[in-house]
């Protein structure tokens, strides 16, 4: 690979476009389901995703090192990743099968036991997914945008066939997912295909099981994290989780932004820039905060109208998560940035004291310190305080989860401003902020004129609100205005080849 064969912005807004569809078809598939389940099927349905993520835990481990192999032009790292993650996905399959009545039990839903049963074929499909966009995100990252849309959609177009059609909401959710990824599967494998055709080299694996032990201790921290949506369901009750995650659904949207630097990190292990890193806080900042303050101002709005009415007491759950999902996004930029910079692989070589002693395992230990803040108080306030009172119970778990995720931060961004000196834009951030005080001002006037709402008058007074916001910007910002054409000029210098 050259050194400047990846397009960062291009890429980047080519990911950041699917993404942004993908909030409509993603809406529209939940809709669906929240629309035809009553509020405990709902929970239900996250609790699956919950559970399933338990074996799945390690569909990215191997993946993290494949990236930067791929990145680094080593030959015969797709062949060797994908048969490796997929060996893994059968052994955590067979692993699931036999403990399905179990936690069923165990969690008080054995009557949706087959429905745990079915989500069982996307462990394999995920470990897959995982491995072939690693490879994909080092070589072509803009195609990770064409899959997504791909995936989408299969699953909107099973969706409304299975759910609305057939009367199948949990049983077509999981089918028309299982089928979207397959779909994607399928692409990747495609576009790979000469790479799949290289030899294996098994010594690739040596390394990655060395490198790895710190990557299993870094996603055993995540999901010992995550474990706080497991008490949410327990204390909380099923109605906690899903007004929990009826707002996550919608807060996560602020998350996309962060594809707009996607390509940073295998650029940056390819050819270090401090002035790509520049740009992409301008890139991503520039939609993450407009997206943030359009959240914090219609909170009821998108839960009402895109999920229902019984969900409208969780705006408060909307709005904790959408500034939580602000401090996820930024974390990403950074992470990417510590990421690209270390070096410690590369020679293909992963020496573990090295490894012990680098920056990337305290990034790996993290979420340990956050499991240590949020699981101990988590438990004190949903059994002290909130004990299965839905709102409160949710409303808790995401500012303890907020307060954690930010002190966490604080520490990543120490770590990396010790790698790299990086010039933060402030002068592009005020004026950021400033657009998107005036958008939600315009916002909050404008939707007392839609009543009663609507879906689709929701989703265009959101447009006309990014449209105002980027045209207000272009204004005011020169910057804004000559990102957008050079993004444009490399749009169309790929179109021409």
């Amino acid at each position: 690979m050259t050194k400047n064969e990846i397009r960062v912005q291009y890429s980047g807004f080519i990911i950041f476009a699917a993404k942004i569809i993908s909030i409509a078809t993603g809406l529209a598939f939940q809709y669906m389901i929240a629309r035809s389940t009553s509020q405990v099927e709902y929970g239900v349905w996250f609790n699956i995703n919950d559970v399933l993520a338990y074996f799945t835990i390690m569909a990215g481990i191997f993946p993290f090192w494949i990236m930067r192999f791929v990145a680094r032009a080593e030959k015969g790292v797709v062949k060797t990743g994908v048969l490796v993650n997929l060996a893994i996905s059968i052994a955590a399959t067979i692993i699931y099968l036999p403990l399905i009545p179990l936690i069923a039990s165990a969690l008080g839903v054995q009557q949706y036991a087959n429905l745990y049963m079915l989500a069982s074929i996307q462990i394999i499909e995920l470990y897959l997914l995982n491995a072939l966009e690693a490879c994909l995100r080092a070589k072509k990252p803009q195609t990770l945008g064409y899959g997504l849309l791909i995936a989408e959609a299969f699953k909107i177009l099973l969706a409304y066939i299975l759910i609305i059609g057939l009367k199948k909401p949990l049983e077509g959710a999981i089918i028309s997912l299982t089928v979207a990824i397959a779909s994607q599967l399928i692409y990747y494998l495609k576009l790979l295909i000469e790479d799949l055709r290289q030899n294996v080299k098994w010594a690739y694996v040596k390394e990655w099981l060395k490198g790895s032990i710190a990557n299993i201790y870094n996603v055993l921290g995540n999901q010992i994290a995550s474990f706080i949506f497991i008490m949410l369901f327990t204390y909380g009750g099923e109605t906690a989780r899903s007004n929990y995650g009826a707002a996550a659904q919608i807060a996560n949207i602020i998350t996309y932004s962060s594809f707009l630097a996607f390509a940073l990190y295998p650029k940056l292990l390819a050819e270090k820039s401090s002035q790509d890193i520049t740009t992409s806080i301008k890139t991503v900042l520039m939609f993450a905060i407009p997206m943030t303050a359009g959240a914090l101002t219609l909170p009821d709005l998108y839960l009402t109208t895109i999920f229902k009415e019984t969900y409208r007491g969780a705006w408060q759950v909307l709005m904790a998560l959408a500034v939580d999902s602000f401090v996820v996004t930024i974390s990403s930029l950074f992470s990417f940035v510590l990421f690209g910079l270390e070096k410690i692989d590369e020679e293909a070589k992963i020496p573990f004291k090295q490894l012990v002693k680098s920056r990337l395992f305290v990034v790996f230990s993290l979420p340990y310190i956050h499991s240590a803040i949020t699981i101990p108080i988590s438990y004190y306030v949903l059994t002290a305080y909130t004990w299965n009172q839905p709102i409160r119970s949710a409303l808790a778990v995401a500012i303890i989860n907020l307060a954690a995720r930010f002190a966490m931060f604080i520490i990543l961004y120490y770590m990396v401003c010790k790698m790299v000196r990086i010039e933060i834009p402030w002068k592009n951030i005020i004026k950021y902020i400033f657009a998107s005080i005036i958008m939600s001002g315009i916002l909050f006037l404008t939707k007392e004129t839609l009543k009663p709402y609507r879906v689709y008058q929701i989703l265009g007074l959101t447009a006309f609100g990014g449209i105002f916001y980027l045209a207000m910007l272009s204004a005011i910002d020169a910057d804004t205005k000559t990102l957008m054409k050079t993004v444009w000029q490399e749009i169309k210098i790929k179109i021409g080849g």
